[in-house]
């Protein structure tokens, strides 16, 4: 029986990979990669990087597979969504059953971690409900944006018996949660932030987390949103992509 592995790497920092993570790799045959064109290059050389540093007892194999993007333009973002995912599949489906000899541990290095705003769990999921090709999975789960993002600003993501709401940037466009006092905000390419104007928000910003071109912002929204955005927009035309995440917390009443 074939074996894949969806083993989170972390945010880009090479010691974020936990002991699980590093004996996962070590017992990877392929290690298959999405190559999502030049400008995100720096991507899959950092999972090649990271494959070189910790895989000590075997030879592996790099599987690169041409991923197609989203349509950015499509009526329907959970549709686009859908039909993007359906290639991925398509791609997973065929280099498993091609490039993963029957016993063989094929790897799936996953940002951040598996569990959060990605799709690869549930793309396996996909597949073997398919049985087009025969595998069992495991998930190793890796560091998040998130826990990275309050490490790196020194706080907790809650408060003392309070709630975290975890959101993404195309849903804060249509405002706040309701209720919600700590807000994460995580896949916001639009930087929706800027259509708040509490003054009682406070954000605390973070990119290429863990890494060597990390970016900090923290301080009341009001006074940061600009600066964010000349920021982010400086260091994605320099890099040509960029992740990050904040949290939004509401300063208490007095």
């Amino acid at each position: 029986m074939r074996k894949i592995l969806a083993i989170g790497i972390g945010t880009g920092h090479p010691e974020q990979l936990t002991v699980q993570a590093v004996q996962a790799l070590n017992q990877l045959d392929v290690v298959f990669l999405l190559d999502k064109g030049s400008e995100k290059a720096d991507l899959g050389s950092l999972r090649r990087e990271l494959c070189e540093r910790y895989i000590q007892q075997r030879p592996v194999r790099f599987v690169e597979l041409a991923d197609s993007a989203r349509d950015a333009g499509a009526s329907s973002y959970a549709q686009a969504v859908q039909e993007w995912h359906a290639r991925r599949l398509e791609l997973y489906e065929g280099a498993i059953a091609r490039e993963l000899p029957d016993g063989g541990c094929g790897g799936i290095l996953v940002w951040g971690d598996p569990s959060l705003y990605d799709s690869t769990v549930r793309l396996l999921q996909q597949l073997v409900a398919r049985a087009q090709v025969a595998f069992e999975y495991e998930v190793i789960p890796g560091i998040s944006s998130p826990q990275l993002l309050a490490a790196r600003h020194k706080i907790a993501l809650n408060r003392i018996g309070g709630a975290v709401h975890i959101t993404t940037g195309r849903r804060l466009a249509a405002g706040m949660p309701a209720e919600a006092d700590d807000v994460v905000v995580m896949l916001d390419g639009d930087c929706s932030f800027r259509h708040l104007s509490d003054p009682d928000l406070e954000i605390y910003w973070g990119a290429y987390l863990g890494s060597e071109h990390e970016l900090l912002i923290a301080g009341p929204l009001v006074r940061c949103k600009e600066e964010i955005q000349r920021v982010r927009s400086a260091a994605r035309a320099r890099h040509g992509w960029i992740m990050d995440t904040y949290l939004l917390r509401k300063r208490p009443a007095v």
